[in-house]
């Protein structure tokens, strides 16, 4: 039931009034001068879809302001490169210290193949529980730093290694489920665990298990043919009320929770541009606020590409990155396929958000962020290894994109 309104004023003076009580309980003074002098000129405007959106946004981003303004350790001349206006950006460093010296809330999408416990000779621990404590500290960042309600998606691939807890003898060598400990790592810190795509990677090439071919009992060990892409939620748990999206008012109150850290509201304006049969405001969430705006045709994804992943299990051929000469041609011992972020980038960003990879490795993920009108970011730890290779694989595949580098160790 669609109700109407003899507007007389500027729509966002009606917005205003009816969550003034709500602005004065929860901000200060001075915060709500802020507020209102960037909403200034809205009076102007006569489309009222577009006030509400308008106002939706700013009073969103006016919310992430407060809560970033809670971290206080951010590096400016990081922050400056960041918000340069270009589609790629390698940083060198350690990706934990440059997670650290980021503003909260501040990525849109995460993508990233993390080092596989102890699978590279540049990338050794003594043993498996020391790994396991740097990638939490590097999960635990990554959740500060990814914007609330968005995803990160991690490839993962179970391994046959020591791990060195009980024994260094070549008896200790045993599967590994690294899949299983990150999901437990992630969860623990402050992520939710969605989904297990499965990468399959095709037929088994290696010779390995075979037990110099003895059909016998407890001989038998199949070969790890697979990998996880892991989906994680992030959701933040937020207090503030936020517009309805129908109205645009703050007169909202707490309905339930649609996940886990995920509050919903309804609108309790009824003066409502849209009300139930029973009279029931509009139930919404800052995640469809986010999602049910862009529900537009400038941002569907493509029907083949949904059908691709449609299966949690996807065939996806490996990487051939050494070529007839035995030559690496990416110039990186672990590349991903491109499959993976460009289907993190897809399902879960827009046109011109930013996307980080901690891990860049060869870039795979800078480079399909750049290919879809992204902010590819990419980490890597290994300047002096990896450089020369890096830049040539991205050039190779983006012609004429020039590339952003930081330096931050």
């Amino acid at each position: 039931m669609l109700k109407q309104l003899n507007i007389t004023e500027p729509y966002i003076n009606i917005i205003l009034k009816k969550s003034k009580k709500y602005l004065e309980e929860n901000f200060s003074e001075n915060q709500i001068n802020e507020l209102l002098s960037k909403i200034k000129f809205l009076e102007k405007e006569k489309n009222i879809n577009e006030i509400i959106k308008k106002w939706s946004d700013i009073y969103i981003e006016f919310i992430k302001g407060i809560h970033q303004k809670e971290y206080t350790y951010i590096n400016e001349n990081l922050d400056n490169f960041l918000n340069i206006n270009n589609d790629i950006k390698i940083i060198w460093g350690n990706c934990l210290n440059i997670m650290k010296a980021m503003k909260s809330e501040s990525i849109h999408c995460m993508v990233t193949s993390p080092p596989y416990y102890n699978a590279r000779e540049y990338s050794r621990w003594d043993n498996l529980d020391e790994y396991l404590l740097d990638m939490r500290e590097i999960i635990k960042e990554a959740y500060r730093v990814l914007d609330n309600n968005r995803v990160f998606v991690f490839n993962i691939g179970d391994i046959f290694d020591n791990d060195n807890l009980f024994t260094k003898s070549v008896w200790g060598k045993r599967r590994i489920p690294l899949g299983a400990y990150f999901i437990k790592i992630f969860e623990e810190e402050g992520f939710t665990f969605v989904d297990d795509f499965i990468w399959d990677k095709g037929e088994v090439q290696s010779e390995r298990h075979k037990n110099g071919n003895k059909p016998y009992p407890f001989y038998q060990y199949p070969m790890n043919c697979y990998e996880h892409i892991l989906i994680f939620h992030k959701h933040r748990l937020d207090m503030y009320r936020y517009p309805c999206p129908i109205c645009g008012t703050l007169n909202v109150n707490g309905n339930s929770y649609t996940e886990k850290g995920l509050k919903s509201w309804e609108c309790k304006n009824e003066d409502c541009f849209e009300r139930s049969v029973s009279n029931r405001g509009k139930r919404f969430s800052l995640k469809t606020i986010i999602t049910q705006r862009r529900q537009e045709k400038e941002f569907m994804i493509d029907n083949d590409f949904i059908k691709k992943w449609r299966r949690d299990i996807i065939k996806i051929n490996p990487v051939i990155k050494i070529n007839s000469k035995g030559e690496n041609k990416l110039g990186h011992s672990a590349p991903f396929p491109i499959d993976i972020p460009e289907m993190a980038i897809k399902f879960f960003s827009y046109k011109n958000e930013k996307v980080l990879d901690p891990f860049g490795g060869s870039m795979t993920s800078v480079i399909a962020s750049a290919k879809n009108n992204r902010i590819g970011i990419g980490i890597e730890i290994n300047k002096n290894m990896f450089a020369s290779s890096i830049r040539k694989n991205i050039q190779n595949n983006l012609q004429n994109k020039n590339i952003e580098e930081f330096d931050y160790e």
